[in-house]
Order: structure tokens, then sequence, then C-alpha cells
């Protein structure tokens, strides 16, 4: 009896390397197919050896050695396996982009498209008209949010593997083709990619690409970070929600309503800071729903934890808090519960500190369609009176938002309006802890019941002489660590609101402390402006349960190069993985343990080449051409995943 050629080519694979594993980079793809063509391969018995424990070796961070590494996505990193067996095999990471922003790509269900093209509410193009004579339909340098998913019933053609499926957001674009900058003036998109998965090596193809229908949600407002639901759907996010007591004054948001709708005005400002959610449907296209009853925040992006229900909240901003949404039911975010958490004393971030509880309080209850219907008709003078300077008037209570202090007067029976439509003012209102800065990625360890959140700068309302510093927040640290770090926070049940009610869950935070800081330094030759060799500015945080591992990415305007980098919890071993083009922020960063046999690291950039002084006073000059070469005149960016190498 033979032995189905393909198939022994998957279980040679899986005794190299066991299962899941990484797809496998185009060098190894070729020795494979080689060893395969031995037909005594075909019937070799295979022995599946089992995962000890997995490593990864760092790799250097580039210099103006090679300018070319800086300028461009490097990996020099090796994942090692480690068999119970006392084998030893290693791999050597590399980066497969699916595309770049700008290309012109195959359109699902036929014809042609732009990726990361943007659209108006009629999804029409929105061009770029401010260079007479290069008028084009603008597309973002800034892909960001990936969520890689499988479906049980897919129907999509031209495929040779297996079709998987990956939902892509683009946040923003950094500056039109006159150079001015375009920062939130447009409406975010999300894309559906169709890709084909190789069955004997794991490699993805790109196939086509859907732009998903947002005109039902009113468009979408700075799509950041984002996960993958329990259930297989993309969660997104809107991050900085507009100030909408003072949106007509803010010129960004007009602008971003002119490009949406076509004009300043229509776009309502109670519409953005929610949490949008992506089905993909089984022909690679896909619909939007917008929950508008998770709190009106900073939403970097949510985790949803393994029962289904309880939902951590990033929540980027100066003067963030710790929020967390119970749903009513499984598996569905439409209706629940809010709760924004305040911190005991001692809140520390250094790692050898001990913990600091959390206690929470209950600020309502809600459906996303009560709120969507107060959103339409209350205006912001209709839930609070909001005012910049003190009126003199003790009827009003001083609180700070977004590191500014703002005089606050609740409008009688306007409690559940403010509490989902004016989140922030409200929780810091009632007693929530609002002093974080710039709470970005947020995961989950299941097996240690440990979430992980990152603190891209630890300043501002952190620090006792920073703007936004309240002492109610209990959070008054001495110094600025503009570095960052990333917290842990353990998760727990029994837990009661501040009038003593159960609240339904056991992945609730229990208490937060320092899992690792990154480290401040004065300007090192290159231009770091924090040690090169550590964590600074963490943005993406994702968890494997497959590999023990903590991934990290950066956003930050401290280190010359941004990094991804691996912390194994067990062996407290922390590498660098690949580093971004200079200037690019590392995004997009997902992890998938088992995608029909196969391990998926996915990770995207933006803006390349956005020079920062002080900090690429050293290196633009050499590496300004470069990049440009590199990304369309700094115009494109990467999205992909990483790929491995056996050696």
């Amino acid at each position: 009896m033979t032995t189905n050629p393909s198939l022994s080519r998957r279980s040679l694979l899986q005794l190299f390397a066991g299962a899941p594993l990484l797809p496998l980079g185009a060098t190894s793809t070729l020795s494979l197919l080689a060893l395969s063509a031995n037909p005594a391969l075909a019937v070799m018995p295979m022995q599946m050896p089992t995962i000890k424990y997995t490593n990864f070796n760092s790799m250097a961070a580039p210099s103006l050695a090679d300018p070319e590494a800086m300028a461009t996505t490097t990996v020099g990193s090796f994942l090692e396996l480690n068999f119970e067996n006392g084998q030893r095999k290693s791999y050597k990471l590399a980066y497969q982009p699916f595309f770049i922003t700008g290309d012109v790509v195959p359109k699902t269900l036929g014809g042609s498209i732009l990726a990361g093209g943007y659209v108006n509410i009629h999804n029409q193009p929105i061009m770029d008209q401010s260079k007479m004579g290069s008028e084009r339909q603008i597309f973002s340098d800034c892909p960001d949010g990936t969520s890689l998913l499988k479906l049980s019933n897919p129907k999509v053609q031209g495929i040779t593997g297996k079709p998987v499926f990956a939902v892509v957001q683009f946040e923003y674009t950094s500056a039109n083709l006159a150079g001015e900058k375009t920062y939130g003036t447009l409406p975010s998109q999300i894309a559906i990619l169709t890709l084909d998965q190789n069955q004997n090596t794991g490699k993805l193809n790109l196939v086509s690409y859907f732009n998903v229908d947002t005109a039902s949600a009113n468009g979408l407002w700075i799509t950041c970070g984002s996960s993958l639901s329990p259930w297989n759907t993309h969660l997104s996010s809107e991050e900085y929600e507009p100030d909408a007591p003072f949106a007509a004054e803010n010129k960004r948001y007009r602008e971003f309503s002119k490009n949406l709708y076509g004009n300043e005005y229509s776009a309502n400002p109670y519409n953005y800071g929610h949490l949008p959610e992506v089905t993909v449907h089984p022909d690679g296209t896909g619909t939007l729903v917008k929950h508008y009853c998770l709190g009106r925040i900073s939403h970097e992006l949510v985790q949803v934890m393994p029962d289904n229900r309880t939902v951590l909240m990033g929540d980027d901003y100066t003067n963030s808090g710790l929020f967390v949404f119970i749903a009513d039911k499984e598996k569905d975010l439409s209706a629940g519960t809010l709760y924004v958490g305040r911190l005991g004393k001692g809140f520390s971030i250094d790692p050898n500190d001990p913990a600091t509880d959390i206690q929470w309080i209950k600020l309502g209850h809600a459906t996303s369609h009560e709120i969507k219907t107060l959103a339409s008709r209350l205006k912001p003078e209709d839930i609070m009176s909001v005012l910049k300077a003190d009126p003199k008037d003790p009827s009003f209570t001083k609180i700070f938002y977004d590191g500014r202090p703002n005089w606050i007067k609740l409008k009688p029976g306007m409690e559940k309006a403010a509490v989902f439509l004016e989140t922030h003012r409200y929780a810091y209102l009632v007693g929530g802890s609002m002093g974080f800065s710039k709470m970005e990625g947020t995961t989950v360890n299941i097996k240690d019941k440990v979430a992980y959140s990152a603190l891209q700068n630890i300043q501002d309302s952190m620090v006792k002489t920073g703007k936004g510093w309240n002492e109610e927040s209990n959070i008054a640290l001495d110094k600025a660590l503009v570095a960052g770090g990333v917290m842990q926070l353990k998760l727990g049940g029994n837990k009661k609101d501040q009038l003593g009610n159960a609240i339904k869950s056991n992945w609730m935070p229990l208490n937060i402390s320092a899992l690792m800081i990154g480290e401040d330094i004065a300007q090192d030759t290159l231009g770091n402006l924090a040690n090169p060799d550590k964590v600074s500015n963490p943005d993406n945080l994702k968890f494997s349960e497959k590999l023990r591992t903590l991934f990290i990415g950066e956003d930050s305007g401290t280190h010359i190069n941004n990094f991804i980098w691996a912390y194994n919890v067990d062996t407290k071993k922390l590498s660098r993985i690949m580093s971004m083009p200079s200037g690019a922020e590392a995004t997009g960063l997902g992890i998938v343990d088992d995608l029909n046999g196969f391990m998926y690291i996915t990770a995207n950039f933006q803006h390349p080449g956005d020079w920062l002084s002080p900090l690429h006073a050293n290196v633009k000059e050499t590496l300004d051409p470069l990049v440009r070469k590199n990304y369309k005149d700094k115009y494109g960016a990467a999205v992909g995943y990483l790929t491995a190498d056996p050696v």
C-alpha cells in the first residue's frame, strides 16, 4: 500500500516541527519538495515527537552598518523547538507580505481594487486632489489590527489548498500628496482577504480583497488594534473618541465629516468611539455591526475572555481607565453591563513591588440599540454641562479629561446617556481611577488566568507633576517613564461592585502589577532615546498558549526602529524577533495557534519614514531615500506574516 505523497510531505513537516507549526518560507519549501520526491519517504513511519518548550533566539537591532536593513522589515531571529526526546530543531524566521498598500489586487466577486483605498459613505473613492495633475484615490499607509480565521463552510473559487481569511483594518493616512498631515480626517476602512493556504507548507497566497461596507455603522473613526473573538468574528476599535461637546471646534473632525458625508457637520460625534464587529461570510465578503453599549472610550482593542461574556478593554487616552463589559449572553455583545475599576493604594510600576487591588464600580446596563437611539437624538448639552473654565459654581465638579481640566454637571435623568456616551467623564464623576495614560494592547493568558495590558507611555496623568494628574485615581508616580511598560492583571471571580452586588464573571481583574518596563536613556550615538535591548513604548500585545509566549509590538518615539518581541512567561526570556522600517510602528500583531495545523504570527507596520526630531536626526539623511524606494515614496506599508525555514 502506498501513501499519498502530499500527505507524506505534510507528515514530514510535522515530524520536524511538531504540530502546529509555523508556515515554511521559500527556501525550505524547495528543500521539502526535493526530499519528498524520494519514494522511500512516502512510506516512512512517522513518530510525532512532543515539544517540551520553545525558545526564540534574539536578533540584533539593525544599525547604519547595513542601512538597507534599517529601511525595511528585517528578521534575523530563530525559533528553537526543544523536544521531550532530547532533539532540538531551529527555524530561521522571515517576513512574507500579502501586499503593500496602494497595490492593485483582485477584488472578491470580480474586478480589481486598490489595497487600503478609501471610500465615502456611498462607497465612492475619496480622491486626493491636493496636487494638481497627480490626482488619485487616497490609500492608507497605516494598516493595523488583523484577524486570521477559517470558516467551516467556505464557498470561494480559485483555491488549490484550503481557503482562509484575514480581516485587516486601515487606521488612517499620514499625509496627502502635498505633504499635509491627514491623521484622523478619513473614514477608516476594513478589508477581508481571501487567502489560499498551501496544505504542505502553510504558505498563504492572496486570492482576493473585499472592502466591508461601513455605511450602516455611520462610517468608522480611527480603527486601531483588534482581536479575534472566541466565536470567530473580528472585533475592531475606534480610538480617541471625538470630544462631543467641542466637536464643532475640531478642524480634524470636521474634515472627517466632509470626507465621509460631503460636508463638515453631518457626522454625529456620538456615533464614534464604539466597538465595530465584522462577520466574515463563506464567499469572502462580510458585514459589520457597531456595538454602542461597551462604553464610548478610546477603544484600542478589546479582549474577550474564555467565558464568551467578559470583555477587558484597552483605553488609549490620557486620563483613561480600566473598563470591563459583561455581556448578558455568551457570544453576543449587543447588551450587557459596564464597569470601571478603582485602584487601591500603592500602585507601582516596579516589577518587584506587590500588586495593587482593584475594586469595580458598576456604571450601568444597556443594549446597543437603546444607546444608538440616544446617540441619534441627544446633543451633548442634553446630557451634561461641560466647561473648560472654572464657573465658581459648587454644583459643578472638576474632573480631568484627556489631560485638561473640565467642570461638569450632569443633567437630571441623564445617567444612562452619560454612562455610555460620555463614559470618560461619567466614570471620573463616580470615582473610577481615571489616571492611566495610553493603555493600549490587551491580551489574555488563559492557563494562568492573567491578562496583560500595554502602557505605551507612563507619563502625564500617571505622574504627580503631569498634565491631568489627579489624586483621586490613586496613581501617583514621582517620575515619568516615556518608554512605558507592560502590566499584568490577575483574573478571578467572587467580586462585588461598589453596592455589594455580585459580579457574574470568573474573569474579572483582581489586581494589577508591572510585568516589565522600558528604560529611558540619554540619546545614544544612533539616536535611540530608550534602551534598544528592552521593550519601549509597547502597543500591540498577543499571547500564544501553545508557545507560552507574550508577543509585544512597539509604537515607539524612542527607538530608531520599532521591534516585535517575544517574552516566554516561563523562562522569562525576552527576544527581539523582528524590526520594522525606521520611523514605522509595529501593528497588526496576531497569533493563531492552530489554523488547519499551522501556527501564524501576523504583522503589519504603519507610516515608514515618519521621521521624528531628535530621534532620527542621525539616520534620516541616509534612510529616507531607501524607505521611499521600498514603500511607494513613503505612502505604502505592508500587511503580512512570519515564516520559518529549518536550519
